[in-house]
């Protein structure tokens, strides 16, 4: 493995990559795992590019020590879908959609948790932890059955989605409901972990769970001929996502496989948007919102532990941030279903939703080549799917009724 350090972004100290933290022990701030791009490139001649698109096909990235404790559930080489119809609905020329759908438990998280449970070995702990808003708990649930660890999490009560909660329960993990919100429980279970030295604890506040999350970065770039495209537009919930694919095409642009980065572009819904709030006000720092609210369950979060990274990622990229309201993000999800057959869950039509505002309010050029990163599957939340759609017309069993219909 190279010689990587843990860097905290706030003091600029580094710590032994061996060292099993999840903030910086001088000052409290967040942590990044460190490539040098003399070392990427060496690394990549061990590692080279070859083979299937998936999260551990950019081994040379991965900050992992042996292959022999990778735990893998075949995660990543999600389609890019290039979507016409719907560019041309919402005034643009080139608009692809990265579906995270189609990962195994059909979220983005499984491309951080490959990279996580596999530290969990490393780091010879017995029992991995998070908070969730659903998809990191069914994705850490998962990948934890497969590393015959113990999973503990913490849910907020009554607010989680019934496909997420589904699959969360039947990964076997030891489940708790909280009275409060998802802020409420990471406190608590970041105290917990803090306490306990035998449960790591896997939410994204942990640096190396974004390294596998940034091979969302290397799959576009890839699937786009080895090319990087102007803008990429992510929803943002707890903020290592946008942080972590624009680390992606930065380690690319590093080690020379690809050139430039793309204009990272974030988008939250208007009950949930400190971020959007600090870029819009010229803040490097932002204020938390107590009581988030939105549809889109899994970026109802109002104090995103790596919000000073997405900050981060949007200025150096020389992005920007927009928010959205509910009805928007509702009527982009049925968009993508109708005009591309692409099923996404609210989360996800957030970026779609943000995009169209945006053209509309003439900040994006038609001609830019754009990437909407659809985190996770309509099938996490059949409730609203089903909610927010037509119900079945209702007739009876007969032919001639059928005849009637236009």
């Amino acid at each position: 493995m190279l010689s990587l350090k843990q860097r905290c972004i706030e003091c600029g100290k580094d710590f032994d990559i061996r060292a099993r933290l999840y903030v910086c022990p001088e000052c409290g701030g967040l942590l990044e795992i460190e490539f040098e791009g003399d070392e990427l490139r060496k690394n990549l001649k061990e590692h080279p590019l070859e083979g299937q698109i998936n999260v551990w096909k950019y081994r040379a990235f991965m900050p992992v020590a042996s292959d022999s404790k990778i735990v893998s559930l075949g995660e990543g080489g999600t389609p890019l879908v290039k979507c016409d119809r719907l560019a041309n609905e919402i005034g643009l020329k080139n608009l692809y959609i990265k579906f995270e759908g189609a990962n195994p438990t059909g979220s983005f998280k499984d491309r951080g948790m490959t990279v996580g449970v596999t530290k969990a070995l490393e780091f010879g702990v017995k029992t991995v932890a998070c908070a969730s808003t659903g998809n990191t708990s069914a994705s850490l649930a998962a990948y934890a059955a497969r590393a015959k660890l113990k999973c503990l999490v913490l849910l907020p009560e009554g607010k989680v989605a019934l496909g997420k909660l589904t699959q969360t329960l039947i990964f076997g993990a030891h489940v708790l409901a909280v009275r409060g919100n998802f802020d409420e429980a990471l406190a608590a279970v970041r105290e917990l972990c803090d306490k306990r030295g035998d449960i790591y604890l896997l939410n994204s506040i942990n640096p190396f769970r974004p390294q596998g999350q940034k091979s969302i970065g290397f799959e576009i770039a890839e699937q786009l001929g080895w090319k990087v495209p102007d803008r990429v537009v992510v929803p943002m919930g707890n903020c290592a996502n946008i942080w972590a694919i624009y680390k992606g095409f930065f380690e690319f642009d590093m080690a020379k496989v690809t050139k430039g980065i793309p204009k990272m572009t974030g988008i939250q819904a208007k009950g949930a948007m400190p971020i959007v709030n600090a870029i819009e006000n010229g803040l490097d720092r932002f204020e938390p919102i107590n009581n988030p609210e939105t549809i889109a369950t899994a970026i109802r979060i109002g104090n995103p532990v790596n919000g000073a990274k997405a900050i981060r990622a949007i200025r150096q990229s020389k992005g920007s941030a927009e928010w959205v309201s509910d009805k928007e993000i509702v009527a982009s999800q049925k968009l993508i279903a109708r005009l591309e057959g692409i099923g996404v869950e609210p989360a996800s039509a957030a970026s779609v939703a943000g995009l169209r505002k945006m053209i509309k309010l003439g900040q994006i050029k038609r001609d830019e080549v754009v990437v909407c990163v659809a985190t996770g599957h309509m099938l996490k939340d059949p409730e609203e799917a089903i909610d927010v759609s037509e119900p079945p017309m209702e007739v009876p069993g007969t032919v001639e009724s059928l005849e009637t219909l236009k």
